[in-house]
């Protein structure tokens, strides 16, 4: 570069943004004015040196975050893949689970009505069979009159409804509890007590001894008296022992006592002579005697009969014609007669007319709780 040519100072490409400004030739400036240009000049080449670095910082600062993005959007991208394939699989589990549950819940519901079911055939089972226990015992306890079969089946009831644990068969044991204080409260006829007195009464009808009844007579006659009479017979050959003599004579009166003694006892039995206070016993012929003990017999069996059959007033009935019959044509002194008379009174006494409670509380109860209220 020659000297005659201007100073133009080089600027970097950046400074032909800078307004160009006419310099006037320098031969006609100042120095001043040129050295404030060159001033100004300077500056703004550092103020676009300044501004250059920092649109580089810039640039690089947002290729950075850029790059930064991306690598979070495609991080992010990658994460929300994940998040749907788990949100997926979540869902297909949570099917899964769901139609499990529900299978489940259906199972359960099955189970609790295959429970419940069984817990009302089990109750209804035992509601039944207590029912049929509780009329079999009232039929027998009819039949016997005795109120035990009654009290044995209550019980047993009882037991298996506390073994049972069912809340709702709670009236049926408050029921029964009642039954039983009330038929122990009730007093009620030993039914088999008097069937025992009166077939020892039959058994006793055959022994008993008629108003009319001959007196067996006793045979006081010795034992030796058989062979009197062939001593006697011997006795009419001499004999020359006296002795034997005083023996045979001895025994030939002894003879002829004991045969006049038969004879008297034989003739004082063709005669007697007795006190009877009813004249129908003694116009009893002996061959009616069987009958007379059938009759008894028979009036004891109705009575018997009418106790089972829980006819009190019948069975009184055909006692006292029991009783009358054996007053009047049995021997009222025999003691076989007394302890019949006895016996026969103890049976009228203990017979009542009070009825067997029944248990229609309980009965009551029991169809309550099988219709299932």
């Amino acid at each position: 570069m020659s000297d005659s040519e201007p100073l133009t100072p080089s600027l970097p490409a950046s400074a032909a943004l800078l307004p160009v400004v006419a310099v006037p030739p320098a031969n006609s400036l100042p120095r001043r004015w040129l050295f404030g240009t060159g001033l100004v000049a300077v500056a703004g080449v550092v103020m676009s040196a300044l501004l250059w670095q920092k649109l580089v910082n810039i640039q690089e600062e947002l290729a950075r975050r850029s790059t930064d993005s991306t690598a979070q959007s495609i991080e992010a991208r990658t994460l929300a893949r994940q998040a749907q394939e788990g949100t997926r699989e979540l869902s297909a589990r949570l099917a899964l689970l769901e139609t499990r549950l529900s299978e489940v819940s259906l199972q359960r519901s099955q189970l609790e009505e295959l429970m419940q079911s069984l817990s009302r055939s089990r109750d209804e089972n035992l509601v039944v069979d207590v029912e049929s226990a509780l009329r079999l015992a009232q039929q027998q306890a009819q039949l016997t009159g005795s109120a035990e079969p009654m009290l044995a089946a209550l019980k047993s009831a009882d037991q298996r409804l506390v073994r049972a644990a069912q809340p709702r068969l709670n009236p049926l044991q408050r029921a029964i509890a009642r039954d039983v204080e009330r038929i122990k409260a009730t007093t009620v006829t030993d039914v088999p007590g008097l069937l025992l007195k009166l077939d020892e009464l039959t058994r006793l009808v055959d022994e008993l001894p008629l108003a009319n009844a001959m007196p067996v007579a006793s045979n006081t006659r010795a034992p030796a008296a058989a062979p009197v009479p062939a001593r006697a017979a011997s006795a009419g050959a001499p004999s020359s022992n006296p002795v034997r003599m005083a023996f045979d004579r001895l025994a030939l009166q002894a003879w002829w006592q004991n045969t006049w003694q038969g004879v008297r006892d034989e003739a004082r039995n063709l005669l007697r002579v007795s006190r009877i206070d009813q004249p129908d016993a003694a116009l009893l012929a002996p061959e009616q005697s069987f009958f007379l003990r059938e009759n008894l017999k028979l009036k004891l069996l109705n009575a018997r009969l009418g106790l089972l059959s829980r006819q009190t007033a019948s069975a009184r009935a055909d006692l006292g014609s029991a009783s009358a019959m054996l007053g009047k044509y049995f021997d009222p002194a025999s003691r076989r007669t007394q302890a019949a008379g006895q016996l026969l009174q103890q049976v009228l006494t203990q017979m009542k007319s009070s009825e067997l409670p029944r248990l229609d509380e309980t009965l009551a109860a029991l169809a309550t709780a099988a219709a299932g209220r």
